[in-house]
């Protein structure tokens, strides 16, 4: 136990002296956050005890620090155990942080929003990549968490940071990502990185098989016959059938199909795999198949698809995630003015999570009288009784010292109003090609 309290106090002092100007006060005001259950604004987390300074530093260590993410991610992984798996699994996936009242708010884009009507809504992206524990349910530890940028892509941010991690680890590693990554715009772009990719993909996609023989004619062929999903006429025979019993889901089958690929990659050849659910639900329905592609150089044989499947069902702890960031640490709450300290508050989430992970095998659970205790502890329950233990292992944060009354605003100056800013829309670039037929 002593041991786990040292490594969470190293951990602590660690990532403290990378958060750049003003830490004493970002320090307090992570403690703040993950002790403070209910708050309606940026301010509110002054009122926690573990906060020694004024209200008016909660924005002004978001506005003043300067988390330095590299060193932060770097650090992240030297906490990854190292054991005899197969696989070093990350999760890949990226959400939206809703401005609709944010017209001073610079670069601002529209973006998918499920719980909206419109199904659209206005703000900042934010991609993510985070590692998987393998025996954990609801834990997703991230390891990057940026805003997407106008000039950017979720696809080009995911890459970058893609690569980023890779540098860093020297393990084989497992990138889990949703069906917005299943195209050949992802392939073509970590066709470099050393990286094993199982990502879903729709079901009304179009694969291609390999091309036949060269007959001697012409340009050699870089397609083969078409495979459809939606269309079980163009399905030839699969490779591998697997049958098994789930406990949760009943009777599985899952089929492979080697050597396929998408019409724009070519090059890169992929794995499909089709889970199906043969039992009914409860409704009496068949579930949808699950669609998967496996790019990568690791062989099959040695990760068979009775487990290959279930890795890709880790994938949505990021989801368990972002939904713990936004309703426990309050990660869209605050309506700062900046992209900048949008920024910096942001790279917070990780830090803030991390420290959740270390503390898990350490806090005494805190339940609420109408909550029943757990054995293995989520986020929240580690979040809810994490105020003891902050108590009693201290800050690495320095005391304050008060500086004074600030003299405040000058008589007669002028105060000018903050710029407006449009709201970013992108718009698919037409195609090359088809500019050259117009002309």
């Amino acid at each position: 136990m002593n041991n786990n309290i040292k490594k969470l106090q190293k951990f602590r002092n660690d990532t403290y002296n990378l958060l750049g100007f003003a830490k004493d006060s970002t320090y307090d005001l992570m403690d703040a956050v993950l002790t403070t259950k209910t708050a309606y604004s940026l301010a509110d987390f002054s009122l926690s005890p573990l906060f020694r300074r004024q209200w008016s530093s909660t924005y002004e260590s978001l506005q003043d620090c300067r988390p330095n993410r590299s060193k932060l991610m770097k650090r992240y992984l030297k906490e990854i155990p190292i054991n005899d798996s197969l696989y070093v699994t990350l999760a890949i996936d990226h959400t939206a942080n809703p401005r609709l009242d944010s017209p001073t708010l610079k670069d601002r884009g529209y973006h998918h929003s499920p719980k909206n009507f419109q199904k659209v809504t206005e703000g900042h992206n934010y991609s993510t990549i985070a590692w998987i524990p393998e025996d954990s349910r609801s834990w997703a530890l991230p390891l990057r968490h940026e805003r997407i940028t106008s000039f950017e892509t979720p696809i080009s941010k995911a890459t970058w940071q893609l690569k980023q991690v890779r540098r860093s680890v020297n393990y084989p590693i497992l990138a889990l990502l949703d069906s917005e990554y299943g195209n050949a715009s992802w392939v073509n772009q970590t066709v470099d990185v050393e990286v094993d990719c199982l990502i879903r993909i729709r079901s009304n996609c179009c694969l291609y098989g390999a091309p036949g023989q060269y007959s001697g004619r012409g340009r050699p062929r870089k397609h083969g016959d078409k495979f459809k999903l939606n269309d079980k006429l163009t399905w030839w025979d699969a490779t591998e059938i697997v049958e098994l019993n789930d406990d949760k889901l009943g009777k599985i089958k899952v089929r492979k199909w080697s050597q396929l690929h998408f019409l724009k990659s070519s090059s890169v050849n992929m794995t499909l795999i089709l889970v199906e659910r043969l039992e009914t639900n409860k409704k009496g329905s068949l579930q949808k198949p699950l669609w998967l592609v496996f790019i990568g150089k690791q062989k099959l044989d040695i990760l068979p698809l009775e487990l290959l499947w279930k890795k890709y069902l880790r994938r949505f702890t990021v989801d368990h995630w972002y939904r713990f960031i936004k309703q426990r640490l309050h990660w869209t709450l605050p309506a700062l003015s900046t992209p900048h300290q949008c920024e910096r508050w942001s790279d917070l989430m990780p830090l803030i999570t991390w420290q959740l992970w270390l503390a898990k095998d350490l806090v005494e659970e805190k339940y609420l009288p109408w909550q029943k205790p757990q054995k293995n502890l989520s986020p929240g329950r580690v979040a809810q009784s994490m105020f003891g233990l902050l108590v009693e292992i201290g800050t690495p944060a320095r005391t304050p010292k008060p500086r004074g009354k600030s003299p405040g605003w000058e008589s007669g100056q002028v105060r000018t109003k903050r710029t407006r800013y449009p709201v970013i829309k992108k718009r698919k670039s037409p195609d090359k090609k088809a500019k050259k037929k117009k002309t």
